[in-house]
């Protein structure tokens, strides 16, 4: 039998991933540091821990190479790359981020 809840953190996590990209495109260098992305999360109701940000951050740097990271005392600024970009404008798919969706028209 199926848990309710099997794979919920991945899908949770996805949806974090695809929240932090929408952020930095809106922004018009591309960049936002981790304390300004935990603001952007807490509008969407998620209220999580620097580290949990930080962790999806080395996650879409390492893991999806939409981000690149640079240390900035206690906070990481995020810097939107061209493979976030071309996820966002659906060009590519990015497992582990949620597909964008589809702009009405």
């Amino acid at each position: 039998m199926s848990n309710l809840f099997d794979g919920y953190e991945d899908h949770f996590n996805a949806e974090v991933r695809l929240i932090i990209l929408r952020a930095l495109s809106e922004e018009a260098d591309g960049r936002l540091n981790s304390s300004m992305l935990m603001k952007v999360l807490e509008a969407f109701a998620i209220n999580r821990t620097r580290e949990f940000v930080h962790t999806q951050l080395r996650w879409l740097e390492k893991q999806a190479q939409a981000v690149v990271l640079t240390e900035a005392g206690s906070v990481l600024v995020a810097e939107l790359t061209e493979q976030g970009e071309n996820h966002l404008k659906r060009k590519a798919v990015i497992e582990g981020i949620n597909q964008p969706s589809r702009r009405k028209a």
